[in-house]
C-alpha cells in the first residue's frame, strides 16, 4: 500500500458514497492502483463526503471526476462498514443512472498529479467477476458471479481485514 493512500484516507472515520451503475453494458467498475499488497483493487465509483455536502451531491462530483459521467442518484441499496487499520470506513451505495457525459478514465483531486491512483474505468461483464477475486473486488462485490447480481444486495455489510 502507498504511503500517500494512507497519508490521506488513514486513521479517520471517513463516510464514502459509491454508485451502481448497472446498464446493459454491465456494472461500471473503478480499478485503483496501490491501495492493497494484492495489487489492483476494482470497486464502484465514489469517494468520501465533506463537512456540508449532501450525499447526492459528493456521489454526482465523485462520479464526474473518476468516470466523466454525468448521473441521476436514486435509491439507497446497502451500506457497508470496512474496519481494518489504518482505514475505517461507511460506505453508503446508491443506485444511480447516467444521464450525460463521456466514459473517461478520471481522476482523484485529492492526490497530487504524480501520485494519481485510477488506472482504468470500465464496465465489468460475468467473464470479470469471475476472473477477479477476494482482494481484487470491493468486499461487497466479491459473491458477485454477474453484474445483476448486484441488485441482491440490500442492507448492512460489516467487512474488515
Amino acid at each position: 500500500m502507498r504511503n500517500e493512500i494512507i497519508e490521506n484516507f488513514g486513521g479517520v472515520l471517513r463516510v464514502r458514497v459509491c454508485g451502481i451503475l448497472l446498464d446493459s453494458q454491465g456494472l461500471l467498475m473503478v480499478c485503483h492502483q496501490g491501495v492493497t499488497d494484492k495489487g489492483d483493487f476494482w470497486s464502484p465509483p465514489g469517494g468520501g463526503m465533506r463537512f456540508g455536502q449532501s450525499a447526492a451531491d459528493c456521489l454526482k462530483q465523485e462520479f464526474l471526476e473518476e468516470t466523466g459521467l454525468e448521473i441521476a442518484v436514486g435509491e439507497l441499496l446497502l451500506v457497508n462498514e470496512f474496519h481494518g487499520t489504518p482505514f475505517h470506513a461507511l460506505e453508503l451505495f446508491f443506485m444511480v443512472k447516467r444521464t450525460g457525459g463521456k466514459l473517461v478514465t478520471g481522476y482523484d483531486p485529492e492526490l497530487t498529479p504524480d501520485q494519481q491512483i485510477i488506472k482504468e474505468v470500465r464496465y465489468f461483464k460475468t467473464d470479470d467477476f469471475q476472473r477477479y477475486s477476494g482482494a481484487q473486488l470491493h468486499a461487497v462485490l466479491r459473491n458477485i458471479r454477474a453484474p445483476e447480481q448486484v441488485l441482491n444486495l440490500k442492507g448492512y455489510f460489516h467487512n474488515s481485514k
